[in-house]
């Protein structure tokens, strides 16, 4: 950096009081009185390295310290980069603040090839670290793993699953896969299933490989159970917010079967779990559905989860998370971005594949097109539906998507005019099932919570059997 770029840092960290994801300070005076390793590691594991600002004083509110022998500081830090594997190249810069000398040591980012950079004292596992808000924290086993995996290209989704026999795959999803491959390849066609199936990744060994099981298994839960989705519905925007039953979920499902087949139930659960308007266009009289979220961007996410996600054993025990709430949907799944890709580069580069034979396998059953579209086809829809932008999370080994509701789409937009709707349609006693239906929630309980409980609170709704609120008879009037 320039002096006048430190300068203007050194301004930045003593108005904020505060060091930064990419700013560490130190207050040393006489050379090096600490270790630099943990810091040299996190720096160099993040995409856009750090500065190390020297002279400075955290414990005493910032204070200008100052470096007195300068040489002797960088010969210090240049002695502990060189116990950094790869070597740490440190560039340094030199500045004065309140008549004292200042020194920032830049550390640049490994290229991810060679990441994690670590301290040799340690050895990779114990001397790796990430960067996490201002602190330096160990990388765990699994972060370790994720960068040797990128590095050496191993193929998880092909390991042998040695339990299994291949007459756990379904005979007839097997046929229909094994045709659909010979379509179109006149040299793959001329050999015998066996073949094709040692080539394609579907055989190891003897044994079907995990991408057969998650593709075309009569159970594949029955050798990894954690390899599905768990799906909740909540009645409120944090988990743990309950409705007016105490229940803490309206909807709870454990979704299993082949990847085909989770697609399917996801998006099942999904369009159950949110609400449906019928939209009449005034010019034409036409009428169409509207759902909370484009079905289209739901099912690109869900797909974009089962085909991405890490299938390694560190991660074989953990489940693809899709969660509802009244104001947003998440969907989080094991395994942060893959490779070089970045959020500012999602959906927008071509990305390294992690899992490349269920990519490929995908496309030839008619699933998905394997072009790198999810990304584009999310933003798209949202767009198309007037809603906000994706937000896109990568963090701790987890990547989750979330599309937020707007307040028109959510309803908020008039309260008044909904509440004058639902006391105009209670003039005739209604049931909890109508009230929902005429709500557009899959949801009675959390219809009458959020919407009706207010009402009868104020007194504007009544119940028919007021001695017995849960009834199931019950009937609500105004």
């Amino acid at each position: 950096m320039f002096e006048q770029d430190l300068k203007e840092l050194i301004e930045k960290v003593k108005k904020a009081k505060a060091e930064f994801q990419n700013v560490e300070l130190k207050k040393c005076k006489d050379g090096v009185t600490e270790k630099l390793f943990d810091t040299l590691s996190s720096f160099s594991n993040q995409d856009d390295g750090g500065v190390i600002i020297f002279g400075i004083d955290e414990s005493s509110n910032y204070e200008i310290t100052g470096i007195d022998d300068v040489q002797l500081l960088q010969k210090k830090v240049m002695e502990q980069c060189q116990q950094m594997e790869p070597a740490v190249r440190a560039v340094f810069t030199v500045t004065e603040a309140d008549g004292k000398n200042i020194v920032a040591a830049e550390i640049p980012p490994v290229d991810i090839t060679e990441r994690p950079c670590f301290y040799k004292g340690k050895g990779r596992i114990k001397g790796s670290y990430v960067r996490v808000g201002d602190a330096d924290i160990p990388m765990n086993e699994y972060e370790v793993y994720s960068y040797e995996a990128y590095r050496k290209k191993y193929q998880d989704e092909i390991r042998e699953v040695e339990r299994a026999e291949m007459s756990s795959l379904d005979e007839n999803k097997l046929a229909e896969y094994l045709l659909r491959l010979k379509l179109n390849k006149p040299n793959l066609s001329r050999l015998d299933d066996e073949k094709i199936m040692e080539l394609m990744s579907i055989e190891k060994n003897g044994h079907p490989t995990l991408a057969a099981e998650l593709l075309l298994g009569s159970y594949p839960q029955a050798y990894f159970m954690q390899l599905g989705i768990i799906a909740v519905s909540v009645p409120g925007t944090e988990i743990g917010e309950t409705d007016i039953d105490g229940s803490r979920f309206i909807d709870n499902q454990r979704i299993e079967g082949t990847i085909p087949e989770m697609l399917d139930a996801a998006l099942a659960f999904v369009r159950k779990n949110t609400r449906t308007k019928t939209i009449i266009d005034p010019e034409t009289g036409k009428r169409r559905d509207r759902s909370d979220y484009p079905q289209n961007a739901v099912r690109e996410a869900i797909l974009n989860a089962l085909v991405h996600r890490d299938y390694s054993i560190h991660t074989e025990g953990t489940p693809i998370y899709l969660k509802i709430f009244s104001d947003r949907f998440e969907l989080s799944s094991p395994g942060g971005l893959y490779g070089r890709l970045t959020l500012n580069t999602l959906g927008r580069i071509q990305p390294d594949t992690r899992n490349p034979v269920i990519a490929n396998a995908l496309e030839v059953m008619g699933i998905s097109e394997n072009r790198y579209s999810g990304i584009p086809t999310i933003r798209r829809e949202l767009a198309s539906a007037d809603m906000p932008e994706p937000e896109f999370k990568d963090q701790y080994g987890e990547f989750t998507v979330i599309f937020r509701l707007t307040d028109e789409s959510s309803g908020a937009d008039d309260p008044e005019s909904r509440e004058a709707q639902i006391i105009n349609f209670c003039k005739t006693p209604r049931t909890r099932k109508e009230l929902a239906q005429f709500l557009g929630l899959s949801s009675a309980t959390y219809a009458i919570k959020t919407y009706i409980q207010p009402l009868i609170d104020s007194g504007t709704i009544k119940l028919q059997i007021p001695d017995r609120p849960a009834s199931p008879n019950q009937k609500y009037y105004s």
